[in-house]
């Protein structure tokens, strides 16, 4: 099979050709569109990776202590047919699990230290149905016995009040105890029967997890305050959420897992768009840097282009040449991009410890990033349309040029020749 002359011509004016001083330059100049367009699609495909796996990670750690719907009472009050309600929140075919809880704020004390926490009431028995931190931390859970008041901290918190395995603390619930000598808060010591580690710094450094019946009996509550629900599919708790709305008894509130932490997610979402963006322009750049290699590779041809019109060679087949050339450099740079992004993006928890090791600093500070790991995610639905637009731009880039080619005329080329 015959190779069209279109296509073998614009491979060797890709290759510069003739290994003269101007097509070395032209070669170079070739090269260099090429590594941008390489380095600019790999700088997408890394930090979207990147941006891919940061959300990932987050909303894996998050899920594994906060349950995908969560059912409760307004005003932090107490479920009025918990039975009930657990029964028909069972009943949606999605539902795999259901644990009933009690969640306040207090405040937990050790000596002079003090901190704002989240306490969380939990049945030991049942929490493992709806969230993987239980599962992880059974036996500290057993611990949590009915009328012992014994609480499980977070990792962070227990360090931050420098308590350890059964130490007391000193629990501190809102709303105080009216005596004749004024309100005074309802203080309750409670003992330290274990710590968990979530890997999410904000439940970490302050989550308190006790026995629903103590946490009842502290605030005052006739039963819990709620039901957490787990679903077969993480991803349809918004749809789930709604159809429990219509088919739940009572005044009650429905809140999902994208719901807690919405403007996160936004907010990382919309970084997401923004960096494709201005990541794409570099790929622009790069491409159109094509224009400037064509334009000279046209210059220093026109007398091959006058010598081809005049064996016959149409407009159109000396178009195809320098778009063919064109076309060259944008295939070859996207896909050396796309090897090397996928290599980094794929082994990026092995080259950012290295480099954080060689500069001895810390990239990712986990009481700011929440996590203290470089994660990467490469996803085809990110990658397909960083491939398809770099060969776009680049197509788009050649098209002019390779039109002023079409337009030499044979005559004034041949002139001066």
């Amino acid at each position: 099979m015959q190779i069209p002359y279109e296509l073998a011509l614009g491979w060797r004016y890709t290759r510069a050709g003739r290994a003269t001083r101007r097509n070395g330059f032209i070669s170079f100049i070739s090269g260099v569109s090429m590594l941008g367009i390489a380095l600019g699609v790999a700088a997408l495909i890394i930090v979207l990776s990147v941006m891919n796996g940061f959300q990932k990670e987050v909303r894996d750690r998050m899920l594994s202590v906060v349950s995908h719907i969560e059912i409760f009472a307004p005003h932090g009050a107490a479920l009025v047919d918990m039975p009930r309600t657990l029964a028909e929140a069972k009943a949606n075919p999605e539902v795999v699990g259901a644990a009933p809880f009690v969640a306040a704020q207090a405040l937990l004390a050790r000596g002079e230290d003090m901190k704002g926490t989240l306490v969380r009431g939990i049945d030991p028995l049942r929490e493992a149905d709806v969230t993987d931190l239980a599962a992880e931390n059974v036996e500290a859970l057993k611990a949590l016995v009915p009328g012992e008041f014994r609480v499980v901290l977070g990792s962070e918190l227990a360090r931050a009040l420098g308590v350890r395995l059964g130490d007391a603390v000193t629990l501190i619930a809102p709303g105080g105890q009216v005596t004749p000598a004024g309100v005074v808060p309802r203080l309750k010591q409670m003992t330290v029967a274990g710590t968990f580690s979530s890997g999410h710094y904000e439940y970490d450094s302050a989550l308190v997890l006790l026995h629903h019946e103590d946490a009842e009996r502290i605030f005052r509550l006739e039963g819990p305050t709620g039901i957490r629900l787990k679903l077969k599919d993480l991803h349809r708790a918004p749809q789930v959420a709604q159809e429990l709305a219509h088919s739940l008894s009572g005044d009650l509130l429905i809140r999902d897992w994208t719901q807690q932490n919405r403007t996160w997610f936004a907010a990382v979402q919309l970084e997401k768009r923004m960096m494709f963006i201005i990541l794409t322009l570099i790929v622009a750049v790069a491409a159109f840097n094509l224009v400037s290699t064509l334009v000279m590779t046209v210059t220093d041809k026109r007398a091959d282009i006058a010598i081809l019109r005049t064996l016959g060679a149409s407009p159109g087949s000396i178009m195809g040449i320098f778009v063919v050339q064109g076309a060259m450099v944008g295939v070859i740079g996207t896909l050396a991009g796309l090897l090397l992004g996928l290599g980094i993006a794929t082994n990026i928890d092995v080259i950012v410890p290295a480099i954080e090791r060689a500069l001895n600093a810390s990239f990712l500070p986990k009481d700011i990033y929440l996590i203290s790991k470089m994660p990467s995610e490469p996803q085809s639905s990110d990658i397909l349309p960083i491939g398809i637009i770099s060969l776009v731009l680049a197509f788009l880039a050649t098209l002019y040029p390779s039109w002023r080619a079409s337009r030499v005329n044979p005559a004034e080329a041949l002139r001066y020749e």
